[in-house]
């Protein structure tokens, strides 16, 4: 099983059996053409330090206390085409904020009050900048950004 630097499982992702990734090892950390900023940040400081600012990302969007979110305990390394959500702004028009081609850290969790009508998810997303979080319902859709907060 094939494992990035970041902890990613790269085995069976489309984007690298399609070869739009080349794989972080493969391509000294540019697997979407560009540097990694996981991939420098592990390159820099060493696996040790990335499990620290991972550490620290995940007591940063539990102290949030985010109403019906439950505690995270783990991000994962994400693409952006995962998690770049297009969002809908006050005067209509759809927006996305991320950047398909970047890795983010990230999770999902289920809203502790959903019931048999209700089923939304907040999705987490940070990298050294930023935390965002969004509720959607069902397959990402009608996202809405809670708070966005630059670090």
């Amino acid at each position: 099983m094939m494992e990035g630097l970041c902890g990613a499982l790269c085995t069976g992702c489309e984007a690298l059996e399609s070869g739009k990734c080349k794989g972080c090892v493969n391509s000294k950390g540019c697997p979407f053409g560009k540097k990694c900023w996981i991939y420098k940040y592990v390159e820099v400081g060493g696996k040790e330090n990335f499990d620290l600012l991972k550490k620290q990302l995940i007591e940063e969007f539990n102290s949030l206390d985010i109403d019906g979110m439950s505690k995270i305990d783990e991000l994962y390394s994400l693409h952006g085409s995962f998690v770049n959500l297009e969002y809908t702004l006050p005067n209509g028009k759809k927006e996305k904020f991320l950047n398909d081609d970047e890795m983010y850290l990230g999770n999902q969790v289920e809203c502790l009050f959903n019931d048999d009508e209700i089923k939304k998810c907040f999705g987490l997303v940070a990298n050294t900048n930023f935390l965002l979080v969004c509720e959607y319902e069902e397959d990402g859709k009608n996202p809405e950004i809670l708070i966005y907060k630059k670090r």
